[in-house]
């Protein structure tokens, strides 16, 4: 190259988006936009995949040229062979699955927000190809993380957390002597890990209060604006529960070393704790855009689309221990890290995903979510997680034992 030619722009990077309709998908896409405008690197999105929502997926298909998609719902699937002819559609169960298949060679990196196990085999498909995910979906690692992280070391590929508790606590791990992606095993210079939760619209009910809840108190989050499950999960504090376990496997951790704390300004998403007594923190809007971004851009720091952070606006920053008594669901984390590389947390998850399920439906009160979960976890055996079989079936039993025992309990719902 000559002095006076101009300096030659970087390759886009070109993803897919798993659950592009929901409330990450949609915002992902607004980052990947607003980076295609502002920064030197641009993004090529090659392929979207959602459940049944063709109108949107269309929408977004057609706003940034994307001529391969996936849905779930055979007849959404069709609807949307009529709206976008010419277009590569996928339809059925592993229509995920088969997208990221066909668009492997030609992919950097995989943004996958399907809520609960449905986007499972699409994520083993991308780490069996080296390719970058980036993990928005708690239950991935909860449900299969001894499957997915021994995967991911064995191809190379990164996971970048797009929770925003994860991705704080990768961002704090990047003070360390060498630079963290996950997964991986922090240094012996961190003592711990402390997640922060808002304690969701319930966190200052009386237990019975909590107890029987109602749906349109559950979904009334004071911080966070997100799906109905994740919004019904931060209420239980399963979702604390669940990002424990995420943490472990995420950054090689024993359940002794993460805790959790109550935060209501969710302005601190997470801190790491070195053993010299530093405590570094993550502070930022309650956007996730700014994670999001983060997981896409790393290790660079383009502008950000998110509101910055106002330090003199801060009056205060509370933080105090979880009640464990009022909120049993966060206990359950622990015990599951206690059973190892099993099936437990394949049962742990779907068993929530079917009980919020019902929940949302009005089958049964609030309490009982937890109840369901615990329930599960005692009656169905686990076992070493071997193949992504072993994590399916551990699910569709937790699935079963809920609705099985969802018609003895909707009359008090």
């Amino acid at each position: 190259m000559r002095m006076s030619d101009p300096p030659l722009k970087p390759p886009p990077r070109r993803l897919i988006l798993l659950g592009s309709t929901g409330s990450v998908g949609s915002n992902a896409v607004r980052v990947i936009e607003h980076l295609n405008r502002t920064a030197s690197q641009r993004y090529q999105v090659v392929g979207l995949a959602a459940n049944k929502d063709w109108a949107k997926i269309v929408e977004q298909a057609q706003r940034l040229g994307v001529r391969h998609i996936a849905l779930c719902d055979n007849k959404a699937a069709a609807a949307a062979r009529d709206a976008l002819p010419g277009a590569t559609i996928h339809s059925g169960d592993d229509a995920a699955e088969a997208l990221v298949r066909s668009l492997a060679t030609e992919t950097n990196i995989v943004l996958g927000a399907i809520v609960g196990a449905a986007g499972l085999g699409a994520t083993v498909v991308a780490l069996e190809h080296g390719i970058d995910m980036a993990i928005a979906n708690k239950e991935t690692l909860v449900a299969a993380g001894p499957l997915v992280i021994p995967l991911a070391r064995r191809t190379g590929a990164r996971i970048l957390p797009v929770d925003s508790e994860h991705s704080a606590v990768w961002q704090a791990l990047q003070t360390a002597a060498s630079p963290y992606c996950p997964p991986c095993d922090v240094h012996d210079d961190v003592r711990r890990i402390i997640l922060t939760a808002s304690g969701g619209p319930l966190r200052d009910a009386a237990p019975d209060e909590i107890r029987l809840a109602t749906v349109e108190q559950v979904l009334a989050h004071p911080t966070w604006n997100m799906g109905d499950k994740i919004t019904v999960d931060s209420a239980s504090l399963i979702n604390k529960a669940l990002e424990v376990i995420e943490a472990h496997w995420l950054f090689g951790l024993a359940g002794e070393q993460i805790d959790v704390v109550i935060h209501p300004q969710s302005i601190v998403h997470s801190f790491v704790e070195y053993r010299d007594g530093s405590l570094i923190a993550q502070l930022g809007t309650p956007d996730m855009r700014t994670p999001i971004q983060y997981a896409l851009t790393y290790p660079h720091r383009p502008t950000g689309t998110a509101e910055q952070l106002d330090l003199t606006q801060l009056r205060r920053l509370d933080f105090h221990p979880p009640d464990h008594e009022r909120f049993p669901a966060l206990g359950l984390a622990y015990d599951v890290i206690s059973m190892g590389a099993s099936t437990a947390g394949a049962v742990l998850s779907a068993a929530n995903e079917a009980a919020v399920d019902a929940f949302l439906n009005r089958r049964i009160t609030f309490g009982e979510i937890t109840t369901l979960i615990v329930e599960a976890l005692s009656a169905i055996p686990t076992q070493p997680i071997a193949s992504l079989a072993d994590v399916l079936e551990a699910d569709h039993a937790a699935r079963a034992f809920v609705r099985d025992r969802v018609p003895n309990r909707s009359e008090h719902a």
